[in-house]
């Protein structure tokens, strides 16, 4: 076996650690952490691994200087050592960014390091197509851009700015199977002779490159501090107790998921006698201009569709246009009834059409953009109030829906106060309280640990059998090739449907 490793905090070498760290954020009861210490040495590329919640970002901000001295949070430590030279990619892009357009942003990187004008637009471009993003995207708003687009974006800034460290968190989390191919090829080649301290979900792209993973445990405290090799091989009954990503973990979950089925992988096959929704020359708009369209597409009950494709390619555009968030022409009918278009009617009939919550649970790629309460219970039992349940029966499926997606505890507190993967659940819990028959999901499983990812999953499949249709936009292959009974496949904002993989559909029905 491989022995951890031994490591002095505040070494000649450290560049980031904590020493006694105590953190609690205030208002809460209990501490995120309590006397934890760790040291990174200079030029370790180190990984904090542990369940969603656990304080991996908090620790993150703490490693970079984030917390206390930008963000105020209340700590107490014997010390902290915070590296000058630091370069920070958030979990949420939209945190990242201080100028209106892409170039401005790159700019005000270059500028900071004293790079002359006439360097700079050569250096932007080199990384952007570092990236994975096009050139000619230079000069465009960066609120035009994706979610994924953006956190390409981000990162682009960071290596613009050459940092002696990096953090990451979480950033190939809303990003294409491509685009975190060249994201972690452009950190790799970035991080040479660098120091690097990543916190990421999606581990079988990264593990074997780290130095060190920190395996952390749900109450913040450290479990275990080595290689990868070690910490997989020693840790491996507590990576699963506690629903931590570990390599092979799909292929365990689906094993578990046959069984419970009596060996049928499958749940069940559509019911394509009346659609629940369909589409005939729809095309959806941003701006006046078409961004999305399907020549024909249709969901029945007990669909289970996999929408993929290339960042930026029109997915979230897809759901929105759907929602009637976005403006849409085109035939659409939602289980029966004819949905008017939105794109060239007046101001007046736009305001009268409403987006059919009564019949689609809908969760964004941003779960904030569709919280309204003011706490995590009342947020959950939203919907279920807004369909004339009585008070104690919503708020009964509140409770349960937020036991089942792992928020208990929280009733009380604001959803803005969640972590990134807390509020995803909230925002699925909120959108399916109201058993909508139709439900789409723009990303739901981002930013989750493995349980929270299968519970997720299994309840969008307990949705299907009882005949509902999930419209689910993943970048993960898992739910594209093993569950999903069709595929939605977006390039260049063209939708073709398509079945499933046939050779997995052939092993899900004989059960292999």
């Amino acid at each position: 076996m491989i022995e951890p490793l031994d490591l002095e905090p505040f070494g000649p070498e450290t560049v980031a650690g904590v020493s006694k760290l105590r953190l609690k954020f205030p208002g809460e009861p209990s501490f995120v952490f309590k006397d934890l210490s760790l040291s990174v040495r200079r030029g370790e590329k180190v990984l904090l691994l542990g369940p969603s919640g656990c304080g991996k970002s908090t620790l993150l901000q703490v490693l970079g200087g984030l917390i206390p001295q930008v963000i105020e949070v209340p700590i107490k430590a014997e010390g902290i050592v915070a590296p000058d030279s630091r370069g920070y990619v958030f979990q949420d892009p939209d945190t990242q960014f201080c100028m209106p357009y892409v170039d401005e942003e790159l700019a005000f990187v270059l500028e900071n390091r004293g790079i002359p004008r006439e360097r700079m637009v050569p250096e932007m471009r080199r990384a952007l197509e570092a990236v994975g993003l096009r050139p000619d995207l230079l000069h465009v708003p960066v609120d035009s851009l994706s979610q994924g687009m953006k956190q390409r974006l981000a990162l682009a800034s960071v290596l613009l700015l050459e940092p002696e460290v990096i953090f990451l968190d979480e950033p190939s989390a809303l990003l294409d199977p491509e685009g975190r191919k060249q994201m972690w090829e452009s950190v790799w080649k970035a991080a040479e002779g660098r120091t690097l301290i990543v916190v990421e979900h999606r581990i079988e792209e990264i593990a074997d490159r780290m130095d060190r993973i920190v395996l952390l445990a749900p109450d913040g405290s450290i479990l275990g501090d080595g290689p990868p090799a070690w910490v997989f091989g020693a840790f491996r009954r507590e990576l699963q107790q506690y629903g931590i990503w570990y390599p092979g973990v799909w292929a365990d979950f689906f094993k578990v998921l046959d069984l419970r089925r009596g060996g049928a992988a499958k749940p069940l096959e559509p019911d394509a006698s009346a659609p629940l929704l369909t589409l005939r020359r729809f095309s959806g708009f941003r701006a006046g201009r078409p961004v999305v369209r399907a020549d024909e597409a249709r969901v029945d009950p007990g669909d289970f569709i996999a929408v993929v494709g290339p960042n930026g390619a029109g997915k979230s555009s897809l759901l929105l246009s759907l929602m009637s968030l976005l403006r849409f022409r085109g035939e659409y009918r939602l289980c029966g009834e004819a949905m008017p278009e939105t794109e060239g009617a007046s101001r007046r009939a736009r305001r009268a059409i409403r987006p059919p919550t009564d019949r689609i649970g809908y969760v964004f790629q941003n779960p904030e953009f569709q919280f309204v309460a003011e706490s995590v219970l009342g947020e959950a039992g939203f919907s279920a109030k807004a369909k004339q349940a009585g008070k104690a029966e919503a708020e009964a499926k509140a409770r349960r829906l937020l036991r089942f997606f792992h928020l208990e505890g929280l009733e009380r507190r604001h959803p803005y106060q969640l972590s990134t993967g807390q509020k995803r659940r909230l925002s699925m819990a909120a959108a399916v309280v109201g058993e909508q028959p139709v439900l789409l999901l723009d990303e739901p499983t981002f930013g989750q640990d493995a349980r929270n990812t299968f519970a997720i999953l299994e309840y969008c499949l307990e949705m299907q059998e009882k005949g509902a249709a999930i419209v689910m936009v993943t970048h993960e292959e898992n739910i594209a090739r093993r569950v999903a009974t069709k595929v939605w496949e977006v390039l260049d904002g063209a939708v073709t449907e398509r079945p499933a993989i046939e050779a997995d559909l052939a092993e899900r029905r004989a059960g292999t």
